[in-house]
């Protein structure tokens, strides 16, 4: 198996093991969220203050208008006190999210089972895939809307169509990864190809799986909140767009921040998961 066809990997223990080696072009969520030692939490800590106490003081010493740009200390502040406006809408925006994502990931699962262990039907699904990862879902909202209505159902969908493509190509990319050598070992001992794939195609496919799903749901989230932004009605997309409007740029930098800290959540979670049950070496 040529380097370029590794699995990737959740490492446990050793130098470098809070790193996921994705191979396939996903190095950017290669570095684990894992922190050592307590030098490293007060380096974190240092650069993010210096970070929020410089751009507070820049902001400060040029004058810059709250409508251009508000400080970090009037986004907190915006934070804290429209907290009770805010909640609401990420209940909203997480259901569309949980909802949507939910769907397209048991969906993208199955497919990528399909497509790999039977080539005829990959050749059929594939085209449409690819239609799905070039499109973007923002433009049929509004299709959507018109078809269902305001609810939660056009932004559900929209979830759906876009999370779950990432889930089936990475996951479909993780079936295909397996060592032939282990196929045919499993065959010389009489295993059926539904056996074989329950055994040996998916545990090995877990790594993929899990940044599929990482990816998905982040994609997820992404359309989510632009779904809400071109809809209305509620959610925190909807937020965006009315406290942009009325110039409430504090408001509006809480939400953008509530959104930044749930796509790290979102991160991190699957990160977790994979290594607690991915963290074999290929």
């Amino acid at each position: 198996m040529s380097e370029s066809d590794t699995i990737p990997q959740f490492k446990r223990g050793g130098v470098g093991s809070d790193k996921v080696d994705i191979s396939g072009g996903m190095s950017s969520l290669a570095a684990g969220p894992g922190i050592r030692s307590l030098s490293e939490v007060l380096a974190i800590i240092a650069v993010a203050v210096m970070i929020i106490g410089g751009t507070e003081l820049a902001l400060n010493l040029f004058a810059v208008p709250q409508y251009i740009l508000p400080k970090p200390s009037e986004i907190a502040m915006a934070l804290v006190s429209d907290f009770h406006l805010i909640a609401p809408q990420l209940g909203h925006t997480l259901i569309e999210l949980f909802s949507g994502f939910g769907i397209g990931a048991v969906v993208g699962l199955v497919l990528a089972a399909v497509i790999t262990q039977y080539p005829f039907a990959e050749k059929i699904i594939t085209p449409y895939i690819l239609l799905l990862v070039t499109t973007p879902m923002l433009a049929l909202v509004p299709l959507l809307i018109l078809r269902f209505g305001f609810g939660y159902e056009p932004r559900i969908i929209a979830v759906a169509l876009a999370s779950g493509p990432m889930v089936m190509i990475n996951a479909a990319t993780g079936f295909r990864r397996v060592d032939s050598g282990k196929i045919a070992l499993a065959r010389s001992y009489g295993a059926s190809t539904l056996q074989i794939f329950w055994k040996v195609r998916a545990p090995m496919a877990l790594p993929m799986i899990f940044v599929g799903l990482m990816v998905g749901s982040i994609f997820g989230l992404l359309t989510a909140v632009g779904a809400e932004m071109v809809g209305g009605g509620f959610g925190l997309g909807n937020r965006l767009t009315s406290y942009s409007s009325m110039i409430q740029m504090p408001q509006f930098f809480a939400v953008v921040l509530i959104l930044s800290i749930l796509g790290i959540l979102i991160y991190t979670l699957f990160f977790l998961l994979g290594k607690k049950f991915a963290s074999w070496e290929a």
